[in-house]
């Protein structure tokens, strides 16, 4: 089953099951979905979708914090809500040991080792854990073995 196919269904079960946040969610994810399939004219793939659910789950975080500087707790608590219904799609994260193996690797296998070679090695690294790992915990690996 593709993730649009997946997504569709627990949109199907979330509606029988009288899910007014999840239902509302999803809505929303299929709406940044059909968006981006109109802008490229084609249906996406698996991976162009898990890039506009990431894209949304970031979104969320961003004003995640912004709530939190402002003190509305209903609203931060909302968007939780949100990013956890949408995390679900993302495939299984890495845990920080094999994000460090990784980054290991591929700082050998490039043989860099001063920190102006960062840019190259994170963009050795983000396709790989793409969906998988936060961007900003594989920026401080990278940054603490070229240290």
């Amino acid at each position: 089953m593709s993730l649009v196919q997946q997504i569709e269904q627990d949109m199907k079960t979330a509606m029988k099951n009288k899910e007014k946040q999840k239902v509302t969610t999803i809505r929303m994810l299929r709406a940044s979905i059909k968006k981006v399939e109109i802008d490229k004219r084609e249906s996406l793939s698996d991976e162009e979708v898990l890039e506009v659910i990431i894209k949304e789950i970031k979104q969320r975080k961003d004003s995640q914090a912004e709530y939190e500087k402002a003190g509305r707790k209903d609203l931060f608590d909302k968007e939780q809500a949100e990013i956890d219904i949408l995390s679900v799609y993302l495939p299984e994260p890495l845990s920080e040991e094999e994000l460090r193996s990784i980054v290991q690797t591929v700082i050998q296998e490039m043989g860099v080792s001063s920190k102006k070679d960062m840019g190259k090695v994170m963009g050795a690294i983000l396709p790989k854990v793409k969906g998988k790992a936060d961007g900003k915990l594989v920026n401080r690996l990278v940054q603490e073995y070229l240290n």
